[in-house]
């Protein structure tokens, strides 16, 4: 499938009228086309194209609806319902950006392992004043974090991540350090190595920095689970059929340093990926085992099923040693994130309610949604070990997303402003703008707030 956008057409581009559902007696459209319409049943439903018939028996243009007219990402269906072809609109998008946007995603397929659909070639002439450029960035990055979250874990574990970073650190010049194996626990990165050395691949601490030193400092730190058996708590078959998206908060993190990058932002960027898989093997950690952390803290395992936060933490507790101005994390991190806010509305918890408000709004704004939830303090006491620092899990189940966060938290006391974001990374039925399957999910939110606090 080849799907293009681009700023000017050479030659005439064939148009497409928009019609809110039962909007089309008062649309721009010729009488002769509201019949033929009226004639198809076409009423405007979000998503519906009706192919418009010329004189000379070719296809004179198209009419699309919109629905209600509130999702701007509906335009996502232009990609697999256009005839081929050049094409403009007749009625300008209310949200011009957007739609083109929901154009190229919805474009998206991930065919790495058949034969791509090459029949299809269309082309979308953006409106003017729309900023084609940055709109490519933003479909790429989304592409991105797609592929890496869809390919399955036997070609995408640690050292495959691995070299997904340093691909996209090379592409825009940035340096990148890699921590492997034994020399995790030398430099002091102790529940990185314990959670991943099970596995057949070495586990790995990724450190990609870019930009001036003096700078602001943005960090991004993404849980990087390759595959999650669950460890010695093993998880049941049905709860493994997805696992290979348990490296989606590092693949969210490489897709939005690639748009930090891409667009030249004035910071300084550190991106960090600790890359695992958790297995099951005679030196698997255990339940009940005591873990050091980089950050001093001492760690009961109460699940090695919750094993994204304990390599969370060390990455955490490096990134944190340096004082960023803004310290982000994302992960596919808890079940019990689902159970409340379902698939499709990550929730984000920060104690900064200036960033929180700017991070809602941003959502609001770009149609990437996000939902804050509490850092409820009460909570951590349920965290509570007899017998180490803290417990990596409660006992009661309750609240599993908010203690999680308050898990993480502990390993933050540096960083001028913290979020933490537990998101889900897959589309579990297909949209407009998004086939079933991998997801980016708030990175484009969060580059809004960026790009408007540090503009490059």
């Amino acid at each position: 499938m080849s799907i293009e956008i681009i700023a000017s057409a050479p030659n005439a581009a064939l148009p497409i009228w928009l019609v809110k559902k039962g909007g089309l007696e008062h649309s721009k459209l010729s009488s002769e086309a509201k019949s033929w319409a009226i004639a198809n049943n076409f009423n405007g439903s979000a998503g519906a194209l009706l192919v418009l018939p010329g004189n000379d028996g070719h296809v004179s243009g198209v009419v699309f609806g919109l629905g209600a007219g509130d999702d701007s990402l509906i335009f996502g269906r232009l990609a697999t319902t256009l005839p081929n072809g050049v094409w403009s609109f007749a009625d300008v998008p209310a949200k011009p950006e957007l739609a083109m946007l929901g154009f190229m995603l919805g474009g998206y397929r991930f065919d790495a392992y058949k034969a791509a659909d090459k029949s299809r070639k269309v082309v979308l002439v953006a409106p003017a004043n729309v900023d084609v450029a940055a709109i490519k960035r933003q479909a790429e990055a989304v592409a991105l974090a797609r592929d890496l979250i869809n390919t399955p874990a036997n070609d995408m574990g640690p050292e495959a991540i691995e070299n997904a970073a340093r691909s996209v650190a090379g592409k825009f010049k940035a340096k990148t350090k890699v921590t492997l194996g034994p020399q995790l626990i030398k430099q002091n990165f102790p529940m990185i190595h314990a959670v991943g050395r099970a596995a057949s691949e070495s586990p790995r601490l990724i450190d990609i920095t870019w930009g001036s030193k003096s700078a602001p400092k943005i960090t991004l730190v993404g849980k990087g689970v390759a595959f999650d058996t669950g460890g010695l708590d093993i998880k049941p078959s049905s709860s493994m059929l997805l696992m290979k998206k348990d490296m989606g908060g590092a693949a969210n993190v490489l897709a939005l340093g690639a748009l930090i990058m891409g667009a030249g932002l004035k910071v300084r960027l550190r991106i960090l990926i600790p890359a695992v898989e958790n297995s099951i093997s005679a030196n698997a950690f255990r339940p009940g085992d005591v873990l050091s952390s980089r950050k001093g803290i001492t760690v009961e395992i109460g699940n090695t099923d919750a094993e994204g936060r304990l390599i969370l933490a060390d990455a955490l507790a490096l990134a944190d040693e340096e004082g960023p101005e803004i310290l982000i994390d994302m992960a596919t991190l808890t079940g019990a994130a689902r159970v409340a806010l379902g698939p499709d509305l990550p929730p984000f918890y920060t104690d900064d309610d200036a960033l929180a408000d700017a991070l809602s709004d941003a959502g609001d704004k770009v149609e990437d949604p996000i939902w804050r939830m509490p850092l409820w303090k009460p909570y951590e006491s349920k965290l509570a070990s007899k017998i180490a620092d803290t417990n990596n899990v409660t006992t009661d189940g309750f609240a599993g997303s908010i203690t999680a966060a308050l898990f993480l938290k502990k390993f933050v006391s540096k960083a001028k402003t913290w979020a933490h974001f537990d998101i889900f990374g897959w589309n579990p039925v297909e949209k407009a703008h998004a086939p079933v399957g991998g997801e980016a999910q708030a990175i484009r939110a969060i580059f809004e707030v960026l790009q408007q606090r540090y503009p490059a």
